[in-house]
This record gives C-alpha cells, structure tokens and sequence, in this order.
C-alpha cells in the first residue's frame, strides 16, 4: 500500500472514530441539558458537534478529492475551514447527499457557532447579547417543531423537552450517518477500508446502531434492579453485598439517581460523599482499596459454587 492509500485507509479511519466520538459527546450533552440556558452546557454540545461533523465532512471530501495528481499541500489548505456548508457544498459536486432543511440548518448554526460564537464573549460588545449561543438553538428549535421562546426567559428557566431532544437526535444522526454511509460507499469504490469501525466504540454507536441516549437509561436502571433485587449469587456479588453501606440519605434518593445519568449532577452528592468519608477516620485507604476493586477488569472472583468450598478471593 503506497503512503496516499495508507493515509486515507488508517488516518482517515482513525479520523472517523475521532468524529464519531465527538458526535456520541455532544448527543449525550443534550441528553443530560435539563435547561436551554447555560451558556458552559450549550457551549459543550454546539462545540462537540460542531467538531464531530467537520471532521466526518472533510474525511469524505479527501476520499472524493485526493488522487495521485492532486497538489497535496493545496488540498491540505483548502480543508483549514470550520464552514460545514461549504464542505458540504464541495462533497455534492461528486455524489448526491440527501439532507433536507433540518439538517442544513444545524449545519449553518454549527458553522456560526464554531466560527465566531465560540469566540464572542472575548468582544466586549457580547455585554449587550450574552445569550447567542441559545438564541442560535432556540431559533432552530422554533422555526422546526413550531415552538415559540421569549426572548426574557422565566426564571425558572427554558426546560428542555423530551421532543427538542428527539429532534436533536434525529437532525443529528441523520447528518451522521448519511455523510458516513457516503464514506463507505466511496471507500469501497477505490479499494480502502476507511469505514471500518472499533466494536462497541461511541462511533460504532453513532454510525451504525443508530444509538439512543435514552436508551442507555433505561440499561442503567434495570442493572440497578437487577443488584438491588437478584437472588442469584457469585463470587463478584458476595463480594459488593459484603460491603458495608455508607449513611447516605434515602429522602436524598432522587439526587442520587441522577448521578448515573448526569456528570453534572454528581457534583450535588460529592460534598455528601467527602463528608462521609471523614467520618471514616483511618480507614479511608482500606475503603478505597475496595472502591478500587469494582469494575477492574482484572479481577477474578471465585464462585461459591467451586470445588474448593466456596471460598471467594480476588486476583489483582
């Protein structure tokens, strides 16, 4: 394999779980958004996308663009850009690319964003329209599902709905996929491997099991009664039930749900879980130790049911 092939056949390849990644991040940012009006969690989501999109767009720009007569350094020059219109607009002078106006909206509100938005609030004139990033979203939040939005948001906040965050998702991976399946179909063409992905990656995820935050929920929380309420036994679950429980607050149960489903939540509980670990006095290193112990994943349990009577030890 010559030194172009091997670049757009592995580095690309690379490129696509790189994009994929980002795309996964910024479609479980929105997920977790419970309101439309924190410019750090709108800031994470647009960012994210914004560079998960680029990267996916120039990747199938080169497959189409780059063969052995091409300028290389001109080639590489012409992709320091952040317009994902005008990528998208050179994509389509070689194959067709089925978007419609839900998709180029985003597009264009991504391309503002990464463009200049991202870099508003180092203007001084930002003082006087601190809010574009939601002005941005909530503009295409109106203009696609018909929603109206005051420009004075009541205090409680703009709440993010279960049916902003379906149209999301669903503006979001048909971009995705759609560019993705461009960039088999053409990599397949000319003999590479582009396309392939990791199993089980966040990209896998996004490209092709067209994956559902929501979904994710539900597996933690049949997990979580499956812990709770399993008469089964192993080596492994001896081991966590074996476990004394620290005092946390039952009455406090709704917040602490939160945590498997939100980063930013678990920031409500830390202060809890430090004050409990004082408590602890000298045996916090030996509670760690056990902390350290789940979820590695090389750790062994026997199981009570072996030969040797049951009795259960781990192999670090």
């Amino acid at each position: 394999m010559n030194p172009a092939d091997a670049w757009k056949n592995f580095r690309l390849g690379e490129e696509i779980s790189v994009s994929g990644t980002f795309i996964y991040n910024g479609l479980r940012r929105y997920h977790e958004m419970r309101k439309l009006d924190f410019t750090d969690e709108l800031f994470e989501f647009l960012y994210d996308l914004s560079v998960g999109l680029e990267r996916l767009l120039k990747i199938a720009v080169i497959l189409f663009e780059h063969s052995d007569a091409t300028d290389q350094e001109d080639l590489e020059k012409s992709l320091i850009t952040h317009s994902h219109l005008d990528l998208l607009a050179r994509l389509r002078k070689h194959t067709q690319v089925n978007l419609g106006s839900p998709q180029i909206d985003l597009l264009s509100l991504l391309g503002k964003f990464y463009k200049s938005l991202r870099y508003d609030r180092f203007s001084l004139a930002s003082v006087y329209d601190p809010k574009k990033e939601r002005e941005a979203l909530c503009s295409l939040l109106s203009k696609h599902l018909d929603v109206e939005f005051s420009d004075s948001p009541p205090l409680i906040g703009t709440e993010n709905t279960d049916r902003y965050r379906k149209f999301i998702h669903r503006t979001v991976l048909k971009i995705a996929q759609t560019v993705y399946r461009v960039i088999k179909a053409r990599a397949r063409a000319i003999n590479l491997y582009t396309y392939e992905l990791r199993h089980a990656s966040k990209a896998e995820s996004v490209f092709l099991r067209e994956v559902r935050i929501s979904d994710e929920d539900v597996l933690w929380k049949e997990l979580l009664i499956f812990f709770m309420n399993t008469p089964s036994t192993s080596g492994y679950l001896e081991f966590l039930r074996g476990i004394e429980p620290l005092d946390f607050d039952p009455a406090l149960t709704d917040d602490y749900l939160d945590c498997f489903q939100s980063d930013g939540a678990k920031a409500f509980v830390m202060d809890e879980l430090e004050h409990l670990y004082s408590e602890l006095e000298g045996r916090v290193g030996e509670r760690l130790e056990l902390m350290s112990v789940i979820g590695s994943p090389n750790v062994y349990f026997d199981s009570p049911d072996d030969d040797d009577g049951g009795e259960e030890e781990s192999n670090l």
